[in-house]
């Protein structure tokens, strides 16, 4: 039998595959030069939030922070974490994310999107941070307000070098971002007042809290305080019903309140229990203790 012959297989002509080739490159457009001065504010914005996250892992006061000064009662208060995470972090994860946008890229105008919608949430954040701040601490924050700068100056430059996009519906574009930033904004303070870290009470911690108010007890703090946040968090949902007097009503500039000015009090926390003061965070048990509660025996 005669054998079969192979078949080879064909080539393609070089004209071929060189318009082959050329089409694919016209395709996929060049990639863009990285977005200079957005990339320089982003990485300085990443090592300056990574600096205050290091920092509040390790729980260290950063640089320029005096204790109880602005920084300390910030860093203390329930708008420094979000979903158990350092705000700074989020704001690092956020810098990160403007970085690489910034960086990569082949259409303009997608890049811009991005970059706007990017900056926008960041700026709303570090906005919103800064008046919850203000308002409810009456205090500031260097660190914070570098930070609010930075994202702001991101902001400014992104939108003053915003490409020709004759068919985008800037209405639409605008409305659609600031309903996204509200959203952001709305889940911050749902999480900031605590409801979504609210667990079942404690049949032991409730039980000390009634005796705490049966025996006319009193826990003095102060909206500002750090240490008067932890001591708070120790009781859980319990917390609401402690016998607490609030020190400072009109915040830390304030006068202090004449109920606590007639008990004494300098420093918060302070607990009053059988007509003793007790200064600092104490546990459940240490307050059992003192006020003759039956903790073990619960």
């Amino acid at each position: 039998m005669a054998k079969k012959k192979r078949r080879q297989p064909q080539q393609r002509p070089a004209a071929v595959t060189a318009a082959a080739s050329g089409a694919q490159s016209r395709a996929r457009p060049p990639r863009l030069k990285p977005e200079a001065w957005v990339l320089a504010l982003a990485v300085f914005g990443l090592l300056l939030t990574g600096y205050l996250t290091v920092a509040a892992w390790s729980s260290a006061a950063p640089a320029f922070c005096a204790e109880g000064g602005g920084c300390d009662v910030i860093a203390e208060s329930r708008w420094s974490t979000l979903f158990g995470l350092p705000m700074a972090l989020w704001g690092f994860a956020m810098y990160a994310l403007i970085a690489l946008v910034a960086a990569t890229g082949r259409s303009l105008s997608r890049r811009w999107r991005r970059l706007s919608r990017l900056s926008l949430l960041g700026l709303a954040v570090s906005v919103y941070l800064t008046v919850a701040a203000l308002v409810s601490l009456q205090a500031t924050c260097g660190w914070c307000l570098a930070s609010l700068a930075t994202m702001a100056a991101i902001f400014a430059r992104v939108h003053l070098r915003r490409p020709a996009m004759p068919e985008q519906d800037w209405r639409s574009w605008w409305l659609g971002g600031g309903l996204l930033a509200l959203g952001l904004i709305a889940v911050l303070e749902v999480a900031a007042s605590g409801v979504l870290d609210r667990r079942p009470e404690n049949p032991r911690v409730a039980a000390l809290v009634t005796h705490l108010e049966a025996i006319d007890a009193k826990y003095y703090g102060a909206s500002w305080c750090g240490n008067c946040r932890r001591q708070t968090r120790l009781f859980g949902v319990s917390a609401d019903r402690l016998p607490y007097v609030e020190c400072s009503p009109h915040g830390r500039g304030g006068a202090v309140a004449r109920e606590c000015a007639a008990a004494g009090v300098s420093s918060y926390p302070t607990w009053v229990i059988h007509g003793l003061q007790h200064t600092g965070v104490l546990e459940p048990e240490e307050l059992a203790q003192l006020s003759g509660f039956d903790w073990e025996g619960r």
